[in-house]
């Protein structure tokens, strides 16, 4: 009994850090979807310095999914487009996307798929800075810890949607979000996680779900 107690007392301290997400968003044209048409979502990765994270894009993939639009998995995406989606060659730009298209091959895929928009996620988390530490022993009397530590993470991500019939650029929506998350430790380290990443995906998730809703 006593040990549940402890559990649930520790559980209810674990809550998150401080975050603040700001939004950018630049619409250039609306987007216009029928039903059974669909949308893919992909993460940027040929930069040397970062990947955009595959979890961060199933999230966009799940909220655009509320507003009963189909999302195409990115892997499922990559397997059916292959080589041509594959990270060293992709698309960057909508002028090699345009030449693609000159590939029997590859319209009759995109056809097959009813792929109409293709919103490219580009970005990443990093830990920032951090300051303080937490130490842990065993001894004679048991085991435990001391210390305070804290540390900054920050999310930037931008997602560009690409019309494929109109083959433009109709919207530039960028997230951002910070936040400080914080460990204390009086014998159980307590870890207060700031969710910048949760955040910043819920705040582009809501800005494409507006897009493709109207």
């Amino acid at each position: 009994m006593n040990y549940w107690r402890a559990t649930l007392f520790i559980g209810s301290l674990i809550v998150t850090g401080c975050t603040t997400t700001q939004i950018d968003e630049r619409r250039q044209y609306a987007a216009s979807i029928s039903e059974g048409e669909s949308i893919a979502v992909l993460g940027r990765r040929h930069n040397s310095n970062y990947e955009t994270e595959p979890d961060f894009i199933n999230c966009i993939g799940k909220g655009i999914e509320k507003t009963n639009v189909r999302v195409i998995p990115e892997l499922e995406l990559m397997n059916e487009l292959y080589p041509w989606f594959e990270p060293r060659t992709a698309p960057l730009k909508l002028a090699r996307l345009q030449r693609l298209m000159n590939i029997p091959e590859f319209t009759d895929k995109i056809e097959q798929l009813k792929l109409e928009y293709v919103i490219w996620i580009d970005g990443s988390t990093e830990t920032t800075d951090s300051a303080g530490s937490v130490s842990c022993a065993i001894g004679p009397g048991g085991a435990g810890c001391l210390g305070f530590g804290t540390w900054d993470d920050d999310s930037t991500y931008e997602a560009t949607v690409w019309d494929l019939d109109a083959m433009k650029s109709i919207a530039t929506i960028s997230a951002e979000a910070e936040g400080t998350s914080y460990m204390p430790a009086v014998i159980v380290p307590v870890p207060l996680i700031a969710r910048v990443q949760a955040a910043a995906c819920d705040a582009l998730s809501v800005q494409l779900q507006q897009l493709f809703a109207e």
